[in-house]
């Protein structure tokens, strides 16, 4: 009991003292992951840094957190300890930072997100200097990676994701609609043809996001449907990627709204089929159960919906 309480002393003195509590999220941090990589690439951060930190850490409570294997770590008893409390303290500061944005009204401190590489190139970054300049007390940390965030372990305070929501302890908020254009270079189209109703795509390069075999829907305005089925060829899952391929003229492929939408207006992709509805895609901002909707979260997801939402 005499160490339990000597370490805890100490996190706490070290705490109120150096006011770092990034030194204890990362700790809290390579605990999650029993790796120095793995919590480096998590949090976008070096590796040494990671190292200075734990070793800074380590030094002011007086006592090793984490026994060095060749490839894993290993939780020491003062380790286990300190994990316990450090996520005590972690929970009470987003406390007390929720509680202290709605007292003042004004959001501050470190905003995480995460979302795809496409939809932070193409939507969010577009908007965050006209958000930053609304909310000056915010940081932002945005890491663009095609893998989904385990935000129930992570340091992670909201992402974007994509697509039909799977059943979870995940809260989410929906942010809209996103259209799927089918689009083309004008030299694909000059070679092959611009196709004119959706069964005109039968003989055409069709460039699928999946290795499975895919269908494609169009409504007319009668609200009739057209299906065309995409077989197996080229396969391009990530948007940003299949837009330069269709640049190229490469073939035929479809792209967020967002994404295709100045690449049309600069005459470098054609919009096809436009008098047709395509497939909506939804975007949703999800958070942990465990997490409260901060106000720097709420006023970053109204605005991006607010973006998203708002014609061009």
């Amino acid at each position: 009991m005499q160490i339990r309480g000597s370490i805890v002393d100490r996190a706490f003195h070290f705490w109120n003292d150096a006011m770092n509590s990034d030194d204890l999220r990362t700790f809290v941090r390579i605990a999650d992951s029993m790796s120095l990589s793995t919590a480096a690439r998590v949090g976008a951060t070096p590796k040494s840094s990671l190292s200075r930190s734990l070793s800074r850490l380590e030094s002011e409570i007086g006592a090793k957190l984490f026994e060095r294997g060749p490839r894993v770590l290993r939780l020491t008893e003062a380790g286990r300890i300190l994990l316990i409390h450090a996520r005590r303290i972690m929970d009470d500061l987003s406390e007390a930072e929720a509680a202290l944005d709605g007292v003042t009204g004004q959001p501050r401190g470190l905003l995480k997100i995460s979302a795809a590489t496409t939809f932070a190139i193409g939507l969010i970054a577009p908007m965050l200097p006209e958000f930053l300049r609304c909310y000056p007390e915010l940081r932002v940390h945005l890491e663009a990676e095609n893998r989904l965030a385990d935000l129930a372990n992570e340091d992670v305070d909201v992402a974007i994701r994509i697509g039909a929501m799977r059943d979870s302890d995940l809260i989410a908020r929906k942010l809209g609609g996103i259209a799927l254009w089918p689009c083309a270079s004008p030299s694909y189209l000059s070679r092959n043809g611009t196709p004119v109703v959706p069964s005109d795509l039968a003989g055409h390069t069709l460039i699928g996001w999946s290795d499975q075999p895919s269908i494609w829907r169009f409504h007319d305005h009668a609200n009739r449907e057209s299906r065309v089925s995409v077989g197996v060829g080229t396969v391009v899952p990530e948007p940003a990627v299949l837009q330069i391929l269709l640049e190229q003229g490469g073939g035929i492929g479809r792209l967020p709204a967002f994404i295709a939408r100045p690449a049309v207006a600069q005459g470098r992709l054609v919009h096809l089929l436009a008098g047709f509805r395509t497939e909506i895609v939804e975007a949703h901002a999800v958070y942990a159960a465990h997490r409260s909707l901060s106000t720097k979260v709420r006023v970053f997801v109204d605005a991006l919906r607010t973006h998203l939402m708002t014609p061009p």
